[in-house]
């Protein structure tokens, strides 16, 4: 399976203090599984723009990190630029890369958001993907204003209130945070110093100005020459050298020309790969051509060739003891709680289910944890019964080595019992939930929630079956009885649970 990668590009409102970019930088940069790919730095428009990529997890810490130290160190009322900026972090958008989703992202951008918010004391604004307000998935509009404009509208203009966060502009500002597909930041010099040329140029390839779809665009003044400033948001359909052509059109009609051009960032191949084409005009030209293309597909092919890891279900199939039972009655909680995020997810961002997209939020941020510790139950279950059978391997020829063998059996058999114990109680919690995606998530997921449901009930019935026959002949002793009441507590509020699921399913068919 694929690396989960994530992609941030935050935009910090400071290039002309070194220090202060090198404190953000190392914030960043100092975090676990991440890795910094680019940093850029305008001192015109004083914005410095960090690319990093990671896992969720260290991207997340990363992010957060950032905008603290950003916060910290930065004070708006006291910045100036040639760039729209509303806040010491202002953008911070959160892009799938590897065997990631948008709607994962979409989750991520949530999460840092409401930490900024809560934490920090910093308003925030949720865009693109992960906009809550259609009006404010275009950057731009919240950006309206700027600072100076947002500082005094935050305070008395229902439109301008952030999605988390006071309703107040500290010397940090306020930040954007989304998620949003790959994008090329790319800026055209001119060979003028006419700002108002760069600025007409931009008005017309601009999409909000009929110009180009994918374009947003704007005309400013960098080391004393006119730059076109933009953010193409698909490659794909409106390509670069599309983009550029428009430009040098337009350009020859104010009687100037392209000087250079720029990347902010990084850049897909693709795009670069599309442009050239186009360009040399490589009639049926096949993407195998690229010669570095060849050598990843060859390097591919071998490690495709190579033997793979048995599957979970051919390991159980297998003649081995483990993984058993208990290692599958893990793995059916842990489909029961994907499944309760897939249906969650499917919920999201539709306008039917406007009102209930935080419970979703919440639901994804509660069961996702469990998930995760289910998954790893299939493992630990199989690894204490391991540990059981080791006790039972000890010699027994003495009474002294008897006695040593009889406890770590008993110990064994304790632990053996205690990991279906904790999936039986995780998938009392992930049914719970399962039953919210059933009442209120997306209808077209109903038989989705009923199976999720269905796997919990299997997977507590399955867990409570192996905590008894670990704890076979431990019945009279305390921590037995303990653990045995517990289990049938759990079976019994399962049940009462699961009564549910025909009656909900009935009232929402109707």
């Amino acid at each position: 399976m694929a690396k989960q990668i994530v992609e941030c590009i935050p935009n910090f409102s400071e290039a002309r203090k070194p220090e202060i970019v090198q404190a953000i930088a190392a914030s960043i940069s100092n975090i676990k599984d991440v890795q910094v790919l680019d940093q850029h730095s305008d001192l015109d428009h004083n914005r410095t723009v960090i690319t990093f990529v990671g896992t969720k997890e260290a991207v997340e810490i990363a992010a957060f990190d950032s905008i603290k130290t950003a916060a910290s160190l930065i004070d708006l009322n006291q910045h100036s630029g040639e760039h729209p900026r509303i806040g010491a972090t202002d953008v911070v958008p959160f892009v799938p890369i590897s065997s990631v989703s948008m709607e994962e992202c979409i989750e991520m951008a949530h999460r840092v958001a409401k930490r900024v918010a809560t934490e920090l004391n910093i308003p925030v604004y949720l865009y693109e993907d992960a906009a809550q307000n259609p009006d404010r998935k275009n950057l731009e509009n919240i950006r309206k204003g700027q600072f100076e404009g947002l500082k005094q509208e935050i305070l008395t203009n229902p439109k301008r209130q952030p999605d988390y966060g006071p309703s107040q502009l500290g010397p940090a500002g306020a930040t954007v945070i989304g998620a949003r597909s790959p994008l090329i930041a790319f800026n055209v010099y001119l060979t003028t110093d006419e700002v108002e040329i760069a600025q007409k140029i931009a008005r017309t390839i601009r999409f909000s100005n009929g110009g180009l779809r994918f374009v947003k665009g704007m005309g400013v003044l960098v080391e004393g020459r006119a730059q076109v400033s933009m953010n193409l948001t698909n490659f794909r359909k409106t390509p670069i050298a599309q983009v550029i052509e428009m430009i040098r059109r337009e350009a020859q009609r104010y009687g100037v020309g392209i000087h250079h051009s720029e990347l902010v960032g990084l850049i897909p191949q693709e795009a670069l790969d599309d442009a050239a084409i186009w360009y040399l005009q490589l009639d049926q030209f096949e993407k195998n051509q690229i010669l570095e293309n060849r050598l990843a597909d060859l390097a591919l092919n071998q490690s495709a060739q190579s033997v793979p890891e048995p599957s979970f279900l051919n390991q159980i199939a297998s003649g081995s003891p483990t993984p058993g039972g208990g290692s599958a009655a893990a793995y059916a909680g842990a489909m029961a709680a994907a499944l309760v995020c897939m249906v969650s997810r499917v919920t999201l961002g539709k306008k039917k289910y406007a009102e209930v997209e935080s419970q979703m939020l919440t639901l994804i941020d509660q069961t996702e944890p469990m998930r995760q510790f289910l998954e790893q139950c299939v493992q630990k279950d199989a690894a204490v019964f391991e540990n059981f059978m080791q006790a039972r391997r000890l010699p027994k020829e003495t009474p002294q080595q008897g006695s040593v063998r009889d406890q770590a059996i008993i110990e064994a058999s304790y632990q053996a019992a205690l990991v279906p114990l904790s999936v039986a109680d995780t998938s009392l919690q992930v049914l719970g939930r399962a039953l919210i995606a059933l009442q209120i998530g997306n209808a077209n997921a109903i038989s989705d929630a009923a199976t999720a449901a269905a796997l919990c009930q299997a997977a507590i019935t399955g867990a409570a079956h192996n905590v008894r026959i670990n704890l076979i002949g431990l019945e009279e002793q305390e921590k037995a009885v303990q653990m045995l009441n517990q289990i049938k507590q759990i079976e019994t509020q399962s049940l009462e649970l699961q009564s549910k699921v025909p009656e909900i399913i009935k009232e929402r068919s109707l």
